[in-house]
């Protein structure tokens, strides 16, 4: 996952963006939780990873998501949070997709 695609989808060293794809996960998320965004879950660790600059290490690559990654956390925390699968257009999925 590239820094410039995290950005364009509204992850920024300033925070999230107002009306862009990140704040509709963002969004989709807290709802999925119960009413919030919960430190150390998806949205939080691509937010904190636009705002550092290092995506390229999180764990989403072209051939998939790396076993033991940041990123595969991020899997098993969301599929956690729906009895087990992730989401066909979850936070994940779409984080794969940028």
């Amino acid at each position: 996952m590239s820094d410039r695609n995290v950005h364009k989808a509204g992850f920024t060293t300033s925070g999230i963006q107002r009306d862009s794809l990140a704040s509709q996960m963002m969004s989709q998320e807290a709802k999925s939780s119960g009413g919030g965004v919960l430190s150390g879950g998806p949205t939080a660790t691509l937010q904190e990873k636009g705002a550092t600059c290092s995506t390229h290490s999180s764990g989403f690559t072209s051939s998939g998501i790396s076993a033991g990654s940041k990123a595969a956390e991020m899997m098993s925390w969301e599929s956690k949070s729906h009895g087990g699968e992730t989401p066909r257009g979850g936070t994940t999925a779409t984080c794969q997709s940028i």
